[in-house]
């Protein structure tokens, strides 16, 4: 291949990643054409993308844009899938794909510059995602705040009860 004919496809894939830095790669070569089509319409669904790249032009690509720490997990058949909700919603859409399909293997991921093997990209699809984390963070915020209106409340409730008696007459 020319290197007029590799600097064009390098564009290429910059020009698709655009400003995305976390990515998984995978190894989806043993999957049947069948499979392979549904799986990428699936993950399309989810605002995924899947690219299937020669490992040395996505070496020369991904380092002309920044990313690094996948030279040792781009080895043999890969894919890059990058998008959805955030990394973790990634994470748990492709690890799930994975046991669903047979042929599809993660190989590991870079996540704001740090490589994770499948172990830890399986880890990380166990967390919970950016929103579930913003829901935990705004109940633990709220919660103390929760517990001092029910506590005032009690006995303004019991008080304005007693008030309300007094005023209607029914004393007893």
């Amino acid at each position: 291949m020319s290197r007029r004919i590799k600097d064009m496809l390098i564009a290429d894939i910059t020009s698709r990643i655009g400003d995305v830095r976390d990515m998984l790669v995978v190894d989806c070569s043993a999957m049947d054409a069948v499979t392979a089509n549904q799986w990428r319409t699936g993950i399309a669904s989810a605002n995924i993308s899947a690219l299937t790249v020669k490992n040395s032009i996505a070496r020369n690509a991904l380092a002309r844009i920044g990313v690094e720490g996948l030279d040792e997990i781009l080895a043999g058949p890969s894919t890059l899938i990058w998008g959805g909700e955030d990394v973790v919603g990634l994470s748990k859409e492709i690890s799930k794909w994975s046991r669903q399909v047979t042929g599809l293997t993660i190989k590991g991921a870079t996540i704001e510059g740090r490589t994770l093997d499948a172990a830890g990209v399986n880890a990380l699809s166990k967390s919970p995602g950016r929103l579930e984390l913003i829901g935990q963070i705004a109940g633990l915020i709220l919660s103390p705040g929760g517990q001092l209106a029910s506590a005032l409340k009690g006995p303004g409730g019991k008080l304005a009860g007693a008030l309300k008696s007094i005023a209607d007459g029914d004393e007893s």
